[in-house]
């Protein structure tokens, strides 16, 4: 199976990250990475789009088809910000990108990073959680092939990714430890690339993916 990819923040951590997974796989043909602007990274596979309007695709929307697989990684850390302009950026975003390539791609399977603790009851104290879990049901109604929620709660960068929180500078170097004590909640870049790879090539055992399923799904093969 040959994936045709497009790839929603490629810039950021997770998914530079997937990027290069995407980059170093057989099956992946090409992928088009839409941001705002470029990830830095050359590659034949690889076309870029600068686009800064996450809320009206039309001077693009041309180039939006003939994709099997979209990986949404565009994201912002809800630290500082109000609910609507959190919303405006975790929900409509993707909403409106799902509107648009469920029109254009019938046979697409939709990864989408949201994050451990995602609360689609909409009952949780933390607004992000809430914010995230709206997110996710609001993509539920779209005739995507797939539809794989990823949450994957501690993510160490690998392969020259990096983080802007210095958080990650101070727990690196800890890695083989917290991998060893919490296998199953720990896991790095590589793996969510490709994990949503694998969600393309071979499907899913479940919609929504906890780190521990990340994890699985990133080892599987034929």
């Amino acid at each position: 199976m040959t994936i045709n990819a497009l790839l929603f923040g490629a810039s950021g951590m997770i998914g530079k990250g997937v990027l290069l997974e995407c980059l170093e796989h057989p099956n992946v043909s090409k992928i088009l990475a839409i941001g705002r602007k470029s990830c830095g990274v050359e590659h034949p596979k690889l076309t870029e789009i600068i686009h800064t309007d996450f809320l009206n695709y039309s001077t693009i929307e041309e180039k939006l088809s003939g994709f099997n697989a979209c990986f949404f990684c565009l994201g912002v850390s809800s630290s500082g910000m109000t609910e609507q302009d959190y919303h405006l950026i975790t929900h409509d975003y993707v909403v409106k990108a799902a509107e648009v390539l469920s029109v254009k791609n019938k046979d697409m399977t939709f990864c989408f990073v949201t994050g451990a603790g995602t609360d689609e009851k909409g009952k949780s104290r933390m607004m992000w959680a809430r914010v995230k879990g709206k997110a996710e049901n609001s993509l539920k109604l779209f005739p995507f092939k797939n539809l794989c929620l990823f949450r994957p709660a501690f993510v160490l960068p690998q392969k020259g990714t990096k983080s802007s929180y210095t958080f990650y500078k101070i727990i690196a170097p800890f890695y083989p430890l917290l991998r060893f004590v919490l296998p199953n909640y720990i896991s790095n870049t590589a793996e969510v690339g490709q994990a949503m790879i694998n969600a393309v090539l071979y499907g899913a055992d479940r919609q929504v993916l906890e780190s521990k399923d990340i994890i699985h799904l990133a080892q599987r093969s034929l």
